[in-house]
């Protein structure tokens, strides 16, 4: 009988896992011995958070990111036919959104292998439900350009789109947080209302949604801060 690839959720930063994963997850994913991962040290660092004795030196880790190449990923779903479970985990949240792990899920569903989702925390579904923006219409736009000039442009295209009733929703990484906050202000008009969702679920948690002017007035502190934000 062929084994299941599970889809494991992990907190969004270094915080008490037991206020954000259900323990069914937790006491499922202590089972487990195979994992493909998006980054080793993050995962062995989990594995060892929600269980002290976890048999890391036991178990097999498979990494999985954007430097994988196509014909490697294969072999990793073979413990599955051999009728043992794999975790599949992302660094942080939730599997498979922003992360490669869609590849692997892609080609579990190609093989006809069982894929199993579970609850946790995805950062872009908080923010989203907590901003006060449109929940039944909505796009993930994953990260915006880098160069000014395209980034500008593309806020202003997704600032439209919001117009016309559709929530968007991106991402930057934490260094390049205050270069997307000054943009932002920049290339939007006064009137738009922009939500700004740091540290979700850790403590230093902060949800706000303003009008451009007034977050001109209330700039934020978001350097090094994990941020997600919705137009």
């Amino acid at each position: 009988m062929a084994g299941r690839i599970y889809l494991i959720p992990v907190t969004l930063g270094d915080d008490d896992f037991s206020g954000v994963i259900p323990l069914k997850v937790t006491d499922l994913t202590k089972q487990l011995r195979f994992f493909i991962v998006e980054e080793l040290r993050s995962a062995r660092r989990y594995l060892r958070k929600i269980d002290k004795e976890f048999p890391i030196d036991e178990s097999h880790f498979s990494v999985l990111n954007e430097h994988t190449a196509e014909h490697e990923i294969e072999q990793f779903l073979e413990p599955l036919s051999k009728g043992y479970d794999i975790g599949l985990m992302s660094e942080a949240g939730l599997p498979c959104i922003a992360d490669p792990g869609a590849r692997i899920v892609a080609l579990a569903h190609k093989m006809r292998f069982k894929v199993v989702p579970l609850s946790g925390p995805s950062s872009i579904i908080l923010a989203l439900i907590a901003s006060g923006f449109n929940g039944q219409n909505f796009t993930f736009n994953g990260y915006l350009p880098v160069k000014p000039a395209e980034r500008s442009m593309k806020i202003r295209e997704l600032e439209r789109k919001s117009r016309e009733g559709c929530s968007q929703i991106f991402m930057e990484t934490p260094y390049r947080n205050q270069n997307m906050f000054e943009t932002l202000i920049t290339a939007c008009n006064s009137e738009t209302r922009l939500c700004i969702a740091a540290d979700i679920t850790l403590p230093s948690e902060s949800i706000r949604t303003l009008k451009i002017s007034e977050w001109k007035k209330e700039v934020p502190s978001l350097k090094d801060r994990l941020v997600v934000y919705v137009l």
